[in-house]
């Protein structure tokens, strides 16, 4: 399918005064004097041809996977902070392929998901239309065209039925392992895309995808047991080789904490009990109420009769449309009470929308001095506030005047036996009284959330289970796999919480493959971060029709050996591919738990500040830039910004410079083409500034500074110009160091210096130690740590001879005459302090 087959209209790639006015903007950059267009479309050519980036899986005798996250095919396209995502591991795999690596450096599609289907909606054109177009765009116009060193033998593409019958195959795996759950539960609700959401795509009480304030609806959904898994996928980052703000992220969202469980009595209702948790047992004494989560599986045994309508109204509220920003907190009394565990006082039960059905118990106890969520509660509902712990030190806190909860740890008062005590010593102790009798343990909870999966939509593979009246939910036999997504004409989401197919009879109606009874079709489908949790295993095996994954090639090629993607992406996607690898693994359909040796994550592009987003307005179409200056230049500019892993701000202010070195770089080798092996020598300075070049280079690349190494190819290409000639081996090295960098015009370039084999297939420059030894070098001389005179010493003087040469100066005799020499310290390399009394 052509891009002139599809009006601009369509495809949301038109030239709009504002993409116009950016092109315009790029335009007045001078552009390189070489002709990039022409050798650029050259290379694309016969690197596909020849297929130097394609590895023989099976076998490639140094194994190295370089994973990068795969893209969603939107209309707008890849945007500059994919781009610069996607050249930053390029230039980590074709350094690695260099230096003896057999790169595995595969791409795909996440085309399912929200976001493709939305700008369907949007235009009006089915997505399965529409999205092809966008791939093809992907692939063709943009991917293709940046240089990466893409294996397109392995491309994946999460809408082929090829695919995501695999990804339904791992559902019916997690089912029958009892890691797949359908339940009730309050879920988050996005009006504008008519779908539940995982909590991972709630930010700030918006949806992830398009902003809209997320509300609350009580519905059932397939949720996968994300909460099984919780403490190893904390435990497991403290050994991971992953980016630290990554893990920091995970640790986070995870939010293990450490307290108490205990139970108490209902009052008239013996044998039942009310289990709350607390991570302040000290503050016991002060609990004036408990508060149940408004589906607790309590609240209908124990309200009574004359509070039942009323609880049962709450209810009903609660279940209705409430936005996750709204910051009251409402409640109702259930008529109940709870025994206090030390005091005996009857302790009201209330239901509050405030508690979480999946934290802890469901329940808390309601300490209102000392915690600023039952305070706020406390105060809204006219309930008793009783000061428990005082400060250590300074004024005491009077519950009649307080604005505020005191939260921090102090003194206990008025806590019976406990009365006296730090909070630390009073927790220990109380853990220890509830866990004598036994009452209560010591226990860990997460913050973490199992992962809803269930999408009311069209566009995705459908969840494949099906709902027999006899035999309740039952898998698709794995032989029926895939279970199609169908081709129809009304896709749009209804917003009524059913999905669309479920208007399908054909799909929905079908048989139990139990009983061969009448049975319906799930008719919801899956969230696509199910689709891209697993591709990384999908690669290597593309080809296998079989199987997901072929045994042998996945103990060849996995885990990963790097993956590099944005720090966005450290819940939303890098949590999940972790659950999937270590539930796969106790399954026993994987020999690893953990999918990636290695991650680092990208610093992210902002423009002006601000996030880049279509809905911002601020896009960066790096189209653009490739089509006006190449894009081994605008590869360049993006890794030369700044350091890689940290975020950064897009400016074209100095783009010129990157073009210009380029240029300089085309031109010296122009030059040196006219030389004759006569005129070609080097000298001793030479030879060491070639091999700190070369090690210099290497280091930073191998530790994600792109920047700083193209700084110094910078400044050794001032080197060689500032010379009369440079000779064949410096002219090659400097080719090589360029060629992860700028691949199209180090290619051309090798080919012109006589080359007939590929640069990308060349040895990665060695750099000799020896070599890059200075024959003198300077040392400041301080004296009582301030300089006073630099001397100039042979690389082989010994320290000895360092510190007598040292002294000896005109200027440091001046310092030290009539003064004690209690030491010479000798920094070696660095400097010499002479130490006086």
């Amino acid at each position: 399918m052509s891009e002139a087959r599809f009006p601009a209209a369509v495809t949301g790639a038109a030239s709009t005064s504002t993409e116009a006015a950016a092109e315009q903007a790029v335009r007045r950059i001078r552009a390189p004097r070489y002709d990039f267009a022409r050798f650029e479309a050259k290379w694309r050519a016969r690197w596909e041809e020849q297929k130097i980036y394609q590895v023989d899986l099976r076998q490639a005798p140094r194994p190295y996977y370089n994973l990068m996250m795969f893209p969603y095919p939107s209309a707008e396209g890849l945007h500059v902070g994919n781009f610069y995502s996607y050249v930053g591991s390029d230039l980590h795999g074709r350094l690695m392929a260099m230096q003896g690596h057999s790169v595995f450096e595969p791409i795909g599609f996440d085309a399912f998901g929200i976001h493709s289907e939305n700008f369907a909606i949007k235009r009006g054109i089915h997505p399965r239309i529409l999205t092809a177009h966008n791939v093809e765009h992907f692939r063709e116009q943009q991917l293709k065209r940046m240089g990466n060193r893409f294996d397109w033998s392995h491309e994946l593409n999460t809408t082929d039925p090829d695919y995501y019958r695999w990804t339904q195959w791992i559902f019916v795996q997690l089912f029958k392992g009892g890691l797949a759950e359908r339940k009730a539960a309050p879920v988050n609700w996005c009006p504008h895309d008519k779908t539940v959401l995982a909590d991972e795509q709630v930010i700030n009480g918006h949806c992830e995808r398009c902003d809209s304030i997320v509300e609350r609806r009580w519905l059932e959904q397939w949720f996968l047991k994300l909460t099984n898994y919780a403490g190893r996928l904390l435990d497991n980052l403290d050994s991971l080789d992953w980016s630290e703000r990554v893990k920091a992220s995970q640790r986070n969202w995870i939010g293990r904490s450490q307290g108490l469980e205990f139970r108490m009595e209902i009052e008239g209702k013996p044998g039942s009990y009310v289990e709350v948790y607390t991570t302040r047992p000290d503050t016991i004494s002060g609990m004036t109420f408990v508060a149940l989560a408004p589906h607790h599986a309590l609240v209908t045994e124990i309200t009574a009769p004359a509070y039942r309508d009323r609880v049962r109204a709450y209810q009903e509220t609660v279940n209705s449309l409430r936005t996750q920003q709204e910051q009251t907190m409402t409640g109702a009394f259930t008529g109940a009470y709870a025994i206090h565990p030390f005091s005996g006082e009857r302790i009201p039960i209330w239901i509050a929308d405030f508690v979480l059905e999946g934290y802890g118990a469901g329940a808390v106890m309601g300490v209102p001095a000392h915690d600023e969520r039952d305070f706020t509660f406390a105060r809204q509902e006219d309930l008793p506030v009783r000061v428990v712990v005082q400060p250590s030190s300074g004024p005491a806190i009077d519950a009649a005047t307080m604005t505020e909860a005191f939260t921090q740890a102090g003194v206990l008062v008025d806590s019976g036996a406990y009365t006296g005590m730090s909070s630390i010593q009073a927790q220990e102790a109380i853990s220890d009284w509830f866990e004598q009798r036994p009452l209560g343990r010591r226990s860990v909870k997460y913050r973490l959330r199992d992962w809803l999966i269930s999408r009311q939509r069209y566009w995705g593979p459908p969840i494949p289970i099906i709902y027999c009246p006899e035999h309740g939910a039952v898998p698709v036999p794995e032989d029926q796999l895939p279970v199609v997504l169908p081709d129809v004409e009304q896709w749009m989401p209804t917003g009524t919480g059913v999905s669309p197919l479920a208007a399908i009879e054909d799909f929905v109606n079908t048989t139990c493959p139990v009983c061969g009874q009448p049975a319906r079709r799930e008719i919801d489908v899956s969230d696509n971060f199910l689709d891209s949790a697993w591709y990384y295993l999908r690669y290597p095996s593309s080809d296998d029709q079989q199987q997901a994954w072929n045994p042998e090639m996945t103990r060849r090629w996995l885990p990963v050996d790097m993956c590099i993607g944005g720090a966005d992406h450290s819940v939303l996607h890098l949590m999940y591919v972790r659950f999937i690898a270590m539930a796969l693994h106790d399954l026993g359909l994987l020999d690893f738990s953990e999918p990636f040796r290695r991650f680092r994550a990208n610093g992210t592009i902002t423009r002006d500040g601000a996030k880049i987003s279509k809905s911002r307005g601020n896009m960066i179409n790096p189209d653009h830039y490739v089509e006006h200056l190449g894009a081994d230049a605008f590869r360049m500019y993006l890794m030369f910004m700044g350091p890689y892993e940290a975020d950064g701000d897009f400016s074209d202010r100095n783009i010129g410079g990157v073009v210009r070195f380029l240029d300089r770089v085309w031109q010296l080798v122009q030059q040196h083409r006219q030389l004759t092996a006569a005129q070609q020598s080097v000298t001793r300075e030479d030879r060491r500034m070639l091999h700190v070049t070369i090690k210099r280079v290497t280091e930073d690349l191998q530790t994600f500074k792109y920047n700083t190494a193209i700084a110094t190819l910078m400044e050794y290409l001032n080197t060689l110009t500032r010379r009369a000639h440079a000779t064949d081996q410096e002219i090659e090295t400097l080719l090589l160091l360029l060629a992860p960098i700028a691949p199209f015009i180090s290619e051309e370039l090798w080919e012109q210096t006589g080359h007939t084999s590929s640069i990308h297939t060349a040895p990665w420059p060695v750099y000799d130690p020896e070599a890059i030894q200075q024959e003198t070098f300077w040392l400041p001389i301080q004296v009582d740590g301030r300089v006073r005179d630099r001397i100039e010493v042979p690389a082989d003087t010994s320290e000895e001879a360092i510190k007598q040469q040292a002294i000896g100066t005109a200027r440091i005799q001046r310092y030290i005459t009539d003064r004690s020499i209690q030491n010479i310290i000798y920094v070696p390399g660095r400097l010499v302090n002479i130490v006086t009394q």
